[in-house]
């Protein structure tokens, strides 16, 4: 049986859609890479992390109708990376948020800008939103470039407890 994959939105190199369990693979060599995870969560997931992970994302998508996403590139149909949209708690408030997780060999090559730009432009037409949002650690300047490149500006700084770590935020945003 074919897996259903609910397309979101193309960009000029990407297609962004839900996530399947096929996808599993490729997400975890986002999840489980030491290096690709250091900066955003301290350390590298176990592939059992990895899965509640995506079911995670499964349950977002049934319950918001959004998530983290697959991003694949249009050229090769590989899973390169994820963005999407989240709620998120920032002190004592639940924030629309773009994230993105990228495998390394993409890196620096535009598609998180790309792919977030396109989720920020889903947002706003597709969810009526009036902001969006982007927590990143503060020192994870290639993020925050990102960020930057989809409009956004610093507008708050904070302490996140992720898998037991606080770790220092930076705050993101950008209004329709």
């Amino acid at each position: 049986m074919a897996e259903h994959r609910r397309i979101i939105t193309k960009t000029e190199r990407l297609i962004i859609r839900e996530m399947v369990q096929s996808d599993f693979d490729a997400l975890c060599k986002i999840l489980c890479d030491e290096e690709v995870m250091r900066a955003a969560y301290e350390r590298a997931f176990s592939v059992e992390d990895a899965q509640n992970w995506m079911n995670r994302h499964f349950k977002r998508y049934e319950e918001y109708g959004f998530g983290l996403w697959a991003v694949v590139l249009k050229e090769t149909n590989e899973m390169i990376g994820q963005c999407g949209l989240t709620m998120q708690s920032w002190k004592e408030r639940e924030l629309l948020e773009i994230g993105y997780l990228f495998q390394k060999a993409f890196w620096h090559k535009g598609y998180a800008t790309e792919a977030a730009i396109a989720c920020k432009e889903y947002a706003f037409s597709v969810l009526n939103a009036n902001s969006v949002y982007s927590i990143i650690r503060d020192m994870h300047t290639a993020s925050q470039n990102v960020a930057v490149r989809n409009g956004m500006s610093i507008i708050d700084k904070g302490v996140k407890n992720f898998r037991n770590i606080d770790m220092e935020f930076c705050l993101y945003c950008v209004d329709r």
